[in-house]
């Protein structure tokens, strides 16, 4: 399109003269709009007061996820939901009028790289928060950085609970919502009395699984075996032998990573056949993401306790899905992290904009009842110990790699990181 300076002058009939002070008082226009935008973000010395990486137009944050290693299969979807959520809020204004920038570091499925990368993004980016993190170990790697330096982190992963800290907002679920939820829904429906508990070995499948245990000998039933395998372990059938010699009702698994596409593979190699729930095969950490590399007919039968899941018809969930296939292309999957770390930012915006400051004691301070109504799983808000009020979910997996929802809870569950008896 041509400038003014080049534009040809063509007679108009006599309409020159009117066109010109057409267009300048539409640049006029445009000008003063300009002008109030500007003028009605609050000054950077009002909304900044600690050295953040906050200007008169633009704030900064952190990503922090693994995109290489074993944890990419499932932290990928991560990075794509915060991106997109960071995208759609500087499409509607930004955040304090200031349009949101971001670093993106790889923690690189090692947890000392967690730490170190988030000690640059505190400390040399001086980021206003950080989205990040997925494994339990992950979180506890950084959270001595973010409480030393006063950071903000929001952490979308359901984990083990036991734990409450200043310095993050924890958009996942914690074990009542999830494991404790699960474990009840199997008994009641599947009339469930042996467990076999299978993890990854670290701190989250350790821990769920001692909350597990507990809550099956609560309820008079029998835990018959427990195993766990490091991180990217790949041959399981050893484990699997042990299933057939065992026979339990149900399979409790918490294997995280590229080791899901390993062992449901050889699961189903190894002629058990998960929709004749002989034995139940249920999860908590296999969500739509990791079926994507294990393949739907090597999972197809088994049930996941999740709070959220592609397949949710609600009109928000609609609109998500198809806002994050328009962006990351139509063969995208999303699962219940994901659905999370989406909804980091725009808590965060929330808390922000109700703070009117983007220092985060301020941010801390208005997190506890930010509610939002838009989020894909229906609706979110943050309770005061900073988990979030959310349903519990039961899935049955489908071979297009979907979840088919057989059971959700009628009200949302308060969270409770710290369980009486479980600790």
């Amino acid at each position: 399109m041509g400038t003014l300076d080049n534009a040809p002058l063509v007679d108009l009939g006599g309409r020159l003269p009117s066109l010109m002070k057409g267009l300048a008082a539409a640049v006029a226009g445009v000008t003063l709009a300009f002008s109030a935008a500007v003028s009605a973000a609050p000054a950077t010395s009002e909304v900044n007061t600690t050295d953040l990486a906050v200007t008169d137009d633009t704030v900064t944050v952190g990503i922090l996820h693994s995109v290489t290693g074993t944890m990419a299969i499932s932290e990928t979807g991560s990075v794509q939901a915060e991106k997109l959520a960071i995208e759609q809020i500087n499409a509607m204004g930004g955040v304090l009028g200031r349009q949101i920038e971001y670093v993106q570091e790889d923690g690189a499925s090692d947890w000392p790289t967690f730490a170190e990368k988030s000690r640059k993004l505190l400390l040399q980016d001086k980021v206003a928060s950080v989205f990040g993190c997925w494994t339990s170990a992950s979180r506890k790697a950084v959270l001595p950085v973010f409480e030393q330096y006063n950071g903000m982190l929001y952490y979308p992963t359901f984990y083990e609970g036991l734990e409450q800290s200043p310095n993050v907002i924890y958009t996942g679920q914690e074990a009542t919502q999830q494991i404790l939820a699960g474990i009840d829904w199997v008994v009641k429906e599947k009339g469930a009395k042996t467990f076999y508990l299978l993890g990854s070995d670290y701190i989250w499948p350790r821990t769920s699984n001692k909350i597990a245990r507990k809550h099956i000998e609560k309820l008079g039933l029998k835990v018959v075996g427990e195993d766990y395998y490091p991180l990217g372990h790949t041959q399981f059938n050893s484990v699997i032998n042990k299933f057939k010699l065992k026979k339990p009702d149900v399979i409790f698994a918490s294997v995280v990573g590229g080791s899901n596409v390993a062992f449901y593979k050889q699961l189903n190699a190894a002629g058990i056949d998960m929709t004749k729930e002989k034995p139940l095969v249920l999860t908590i950490s296999v969500t739509e993401d990791e079926i994507l590399g294990i393949g739907g007919e090597n999972i197809v039968g088994a049930y996941a306790s999740m709070k959220y899941f592609q397949s949710l018809t609600n009109s928000n969930n609609v609109e998500f899905v198809k806002a994050f296939k328009k962006r990351w292309g139509d063969d995208i999957v999303i699962g219940d992290v994901t659905q999370a770390a989406y909804l980091g930012p725009w808590l965060w915006k929330a808390a922000v904009e109700k703070a009117g400051s983007f220092d985060v004691d301020k941010v801390r301070a208005a997190s506890p009842d930010i509610e939002l109504t838009t989020a894909p799983e229906g609706y979110v808000k943050v309770h005061p110990n900073h988990h979030l009020w959310s349903k519990t979910r039961i899935g049955n997996a489908k071979l297009d790699g979907q979840y088919e929802i057989v059971y959700e809870t009628d009200e949302l569950i308060e969270p409770n990181p710290f369980p009486e008896g479980y600790q």
